[in-house]
């Protein structure tokens, strides 16, 4: 499938051929070979030796290409460069985008033992040491055996991908490895409170342009309590986190598990969880890394179900779910695709076929413009804990809102001193009468409305100048099994809904 040019020393190797890997398959090329380099000469500490490889994937390339080195002992770095060509197409037809990163000696098993790093088309090169290691790679030895170079064709050109490689090895001492730090699962709450969070975030550890300092800054200005780390195939910046933590913000550990069919947010995993992803829907895989991220204490959570780029569009169900994150960044259609789509899944929970999946909203934040805490998913908890948060998000026990100075309170009364709040059921009988409220601040000139599943039953007029009101409606049970409140902008479009302002989850009706 590819023809390989190389450093002169190993021209006419022929690629090893096509493999499957239990998962997507996979192309590997023939090894690089620094042996003859290192059996000439004892290297001198400090000395390098390099090797290019060169290439050209044709479209319909599988979705990892591995490129193995072998190792030699005695080296203190590996470096990694690349480049590719990005012709012109024409409109409609995707270019040339390659991502890259790294699994070591212990190979490339689906589940990434090996797993040393992946910066996807972020970086254009990387290093690994025992001390030290480029962002989105994880520091360590590097030990003699045979690496492997993954490369991902995530599009292809008609007329191919050419690409070059050089492998650079730094010979000398191996260094020392520092024990990571993580930030505390613990910060000062307020006892049981609405806490506010933004899990789903992008530093320099993968495709984001924020240092990990700057987005603790930004989440704190938000007005947030806690965040969740999640970079793309990497668990790199769990090390790192810990100096941004503190009593005033929880900062819970995740990875956005980056598919060919979508985009999962492991929400609160255990520190140094690596959570692999080189699957499609049709590899039937999801469930196994889905009892991965449980197994290490977090949330399946889709992330942006219905966006448009590439292989983001969510293709492997909701049976996994333990959230779904309905609003991602500034509002889109695609945002209001996925709140219809999430709202027809609450009607599946009440016919009884399921469990009914919370929504939450998160920024998506990855460089200036992006706003940190835009949306925010305001959750009520016990304590400001990753256990109590996640208990909260799991229970759908949250709104979400479109800054810090939005804030709902939604709640059901019944008869006989009956009520529910967000998430809850209002335990009556079919024909009582029931009473909905929801107060809002901060939402000037916004309007409420009431969604059942019969779909919007009441609309409310706009609100006034300060953005504090409260709205008001009555139904009953056998009219609607679960009201939900939507705060939303004037439409920007004549007959559509405008922009979310803000959303709950639903208060089901009735007797179960």
């Amino acid at each position: 499938m590819c023809e390989d040019a190389v450093h002169p020393a190993h021209k006419g190797m022929n690629r090893r051929g096509l493999f499957v890997t239990g998962a997507a398959a996979a192309l590997t090329l023939n090894s690089v070979s620094f042996a003859s380099g290192a059996e000439r000469r004892a290297p001198s500490p400090g000395s390098k030796e390099s090797r290019t490889v060169r290439g050209t994937l044709p479209t319909g390339s599988p979705d990892y290409v591995y490129l193995p080195v072998d190792v030699p002992r005695g080296v203190q770095e590996i470096h990694v460069a690349y480049t590719y060509e990005k012709p012109s197409v024409p409109a409609g037809t995707v270019g040339n985008a390659l991502d890259i990163g790294v699994f070591d000696e212990r190979g490339t098993d689906l589940g990434g033992r090996g797993f040393r790093g992946w910066s996807g088309g972020a970086r254009t090169e990387f290093f690994i040491r025992a001390d030290e290691a480029t962002p989105g790679y994880v520091p360590g030895p590097v030990r003699a055996g045979e690496w492997h170079i993954a490369l991902g064709p995530y599009t292809v050109a008609p007329e191919g991908l050419p690409y070059e490689v050089t492998i650079t090895l730094t010979y000398g001492a191996p260094g020392t490895t520092p024990k990571p730090v993580y930030p505390p699962e613990r910060a000062k709450g307020r006892g049981r409170a609405w806490y506010r969070g933004d899990c789903h975030l992008h530093s320099v550890h993968s495709d984001g342009r924020r240092t990990l300092a700057e987005i603790a800054a930004l989440a704190r200005a938000a007005g947030l309590d806690f965040i969740n780390s999640s970079e793309h195939n990497t668990h790199s910046a769990h090390a790192h986190w810990a100096p941004e933590a503190g009593d005033d913000l929880l900062i819970m550990l995740g990875e956005e598990v980056t598919t060919r069919n979508g985009h999962v947010v492991a929400l609160g995993i255990d520190p140094g969880t690596f959570v692999d992803w080189r699957y499609r829907a049709r590899d039937n895989r999801f469930g196994t890394y889905a009892r991965k991220i449980r197994d290490a204490g977090g949330l399946v959570v889709p992330a942006h179900p219905h966006a448009t780029c590439v292989g983001c569009n969510w293709k492997f169900g909701f049976g996994e779910a333990d959230a779904v994150e309905v609003w991602n960044g500034p509002y889109t259609p695609d945002d209001e695709v996925s709140l219809a789509d999430w709202d027809s899944m609450l009607v599946a929970s009440v016919r009884g076929d399921r469990q009914w999946i919370p929504a939450m909203g998160n920024s998506d934040a990855h460089r200036d413009p992006d706003r940190i805490g835009g949306p925010q998913t305001v959750v009520l908890a016990d304590d400001l804990t990753r256990d109590a948060i996640q208990d909260g998000i799991r229970k759908g026990h949250s709104y979400v809102a479109e800054t810090k100075d939005v804030a709902l309170a939604f709640t059901a009364a019944g008869g006989k001193g009956a009520h529910a709040g967000i998430g809850e059921r209002l335990d009556v009988d079919r024909d009582a009468p029931v009473t909905v409220r929801l107060e809002v601040k901060g939402a000037p000139g916004c309007t409420v409305r009431f969604v059942t599943d019969q779909g919007v039953l009441h609309t409310s007029p706009a609100l006034p100048p300060s953005g504090t009101g409260t709205v008001e409606w009555r139904t009953t049970a056998q009219y609607a099994a679960y009201v939900r409140a939507e705060v939303r902008h004037a439409p920007v479009v004549a007959g559509l809904p405008g922009p979310l302002t803000a959303f709950t989850n639903p208060i089901f009706l009735g007797r179960r």
